[in-house]
């Protein structure tokens, strides 16, 4: 059994002075993912033992940034997706496991009055073409901080955030497919039906404290893993970002 958990800690050093170590200690996962670690190469000091650690810095400081630490050491790593126009923010990194491809990601923000919506769809085809180019040789499982609610049940306010960033037609459309070309969101895979259980809050608006949150932070397995799922959970009670950590078990 594997135990992997993802977390948008919005700044990995300020995060750290808000209790992450205790939480990633306490965790004790086998591959623990973060995005939006914010930080450029000798910016922090990190050795957990018994860690493997790999970081994607971003070119502009103090933005963006993935990392991954795992206990079993990969076969291989690579950052990004290949295609240099995408792999300038250090979105990505993929491990490579005898048995699968483990990859985190942090999607581009569609942001304000969609200024960057157009690039956010060239980067969803360009993701979606990478992940399954990669499971023509292994399952892939892929975590991250998505950008996207992908129903309705998947944030408090789906009515008055129609055309808001993160909920377009367009980004949840993006989702569907990725979805049907043969990946499964593993949350709603053991829970369809639950309600109020967000990974993002605003920190606008008191939005934790009245729970008035989004799910934009997914586990994906691809199809072939659905017979090893053991288990998907969100830990809104862990604070210090404005993302919880989400966690998948599987039987691998």
């Amino acid at each position: 059994m594997k135990k992997l958990i993802s977390w948008n800690v919005n700044g990995l050093r300020a995060c750290m002075e808000k209790g992450f170590m205790d939480f990633f200690q306490q965790a004790d996962a086998d591959i623990f993912c973060l995005q939006e670690i914010k930080l450029q190469e000798g910016q922090i000091k990190w050795e957990q033992k018994p860690y493997y650690d790999y970081w994607n810095y971003a070119i502009k400081k103090g933005y963006s940034g993935t990392a991954i630490f795992t206990k079993e050491k990969p076969l291989s790593v690579s950052y990004g997706i290949g295609i240099e126009e995408h792999d300038q923010e250090g979105r990505v990194i993929t491990l490579e496991f005898p048995e699968f491809f483990m990859v985190t990601v942090y999607t581009p923000n569609s942001q304000n009055e969609l200024a960057r919506l157009p690039y956010r769809m060239t980067w969803e085809d360009a993701f979606s073409s990478y992940l399954n180019n990669l499971r023509t040789s292994k399952p892939v499982i892929v975590c991250g901080d998505m950008n996207v609610a992908h129903k309705e049940i998947d944030l408090k306010n789906p009515k008055t955030n129609r055309k808001n960033a993160g909920f377009t037609d367009e980004e949840r459309g993006k989702m569907t497919a990725l979805l049907e070309t043969g990946f499964i969101d593993t949350f709603r895979h053991f829970y369809p039906d639950v309600t109020d259980t967000y990974s993002w809050w605003s920190y606008r608006f008191r939005a934790r404290e009245k729970n008035a949150g989004w799910r934009i932070d997914y586990f994906l397995v691809s199809d072939e893993l659905k017979a090893k799922l053991l288990d998907a959970k969100i830990h809104t009670d862990v604070y210090g970002s404005d993302h919880c950590p989400v966690e998948l078990t599987i039987d691998l």
